[in-house]
């Protein structure tokens, strides 16, 4: 993943002049109408989570703002970065679908760790990859404690659901080599239940195009009650790309780490 660079943005044009001020106004008034619906299309804006219903109130330290209830050892910056905030401590919704090593796995079974829970499409070139070098550090940088923190993922591709596709992301991405790595999926029907207990929304623009999905990562303690959801952001390079720079990566992969090893 490359450093992020500078882009110089291209000076606004020269605004036309002789043309009537009613046709001003008219212009004006389509680029006000406009603002709205390209801020509604943007996918993976840089913002600030919204803070899940119940969770605690913020307060201001360090001109960030820091949820109340977060881990001590979670930096501020670290928090603010994550979307990082508090849910109430609930049971996670329970599921038992297939990883890929096609070997049953129930989010149940996995009680006695803490689980890191988030959602991937094995076909994306997008936000995926970028979570995916966010869980490898995490685990390094985890340490001895890492046997006692479980990463899954929930497959969010219906036309990309087999065994075979989520093996094959896990395999590009280096995900395998984290012994406790899960990228799990089932049949379209079974996914849908998973996602909708997780107020996961999933959407496919057309047939074959890329998926558009609620990133999330869900923090779920070793008693399996969700205790943190954390906001997994991007950006973009001039032609599109998606990446992060390497210190928001690395901070991103700490952060993981620290409430994961809070929970354990």
């Amino acid at each position: 993943m490359s450093e992020k660079t500078a882009v110089t943005e291209p000076a606004p044009p020269a605004t036309r002049r002789g043309r009537g001020r009613w046709l001003f106004v008219g212009l004006w008034s389509a680029v006000l109408l406009a603002v709205p619906v390209l801020f509604l299309v943007v996918q993976h804006s840089r913002r600030p989570a919204p803070a899940p219903t119940g969770t605690s109130p913020v307060t201001r330290s360090a001109g960030a703002l820091r949820a109340t209830g977060i881990p001590d050892q979670v930096p501020t910056d670290v928090a603010s970065l994550m979307g990082l905030s508090p849910v109430p401590a609930k049971d996670a919704p329970d599921f038992t679908l297939a990883d890929q090593y096609g070997h049953t796995l129930s989010l149940a079974a996995l009680k006695g760790h803490t689980v890191v829970l988030t959602f991937m499409d094995p076909h994306c070139v997008d936000i995926c990859p970028i979570v995916s070098q966010e869980f490898l550090t995490a685990y390094r940088d985890l340490g001895a404690a890492a046997s006692n923190a479980v990463f899954v993922a929930v497959n969010v591709n219906s036309d990309h659901a087999t065994v075979a596709d989520v093996a094959t992301f896990s395999t590009a991405h280096g995900l395998s080599t984290i012994p406790t790595w899960h990228f799990v999926t089932g049949s379209p029907s079974a996914l849908q239940k998973v996602w909708d207990a997780y107020n996961v929304t999933v959407a496919e623009k057309s047939t074959g195009a890329d998926i558009v999905h609620t990133d999330i990562v869900y923090f779920i303690d070793s008693e399996g009650r969700e205790r943190f959801v954390a906001d997994p952001q991007v950006d973009y390079t001039s032609d599109g790309t998606a990446y992060l720079p390497t210190d928001e990566l690395q901070s991103w992969g700490r952060g993981i780490a620290l409430v994961a090893g809070a929970l354990t």
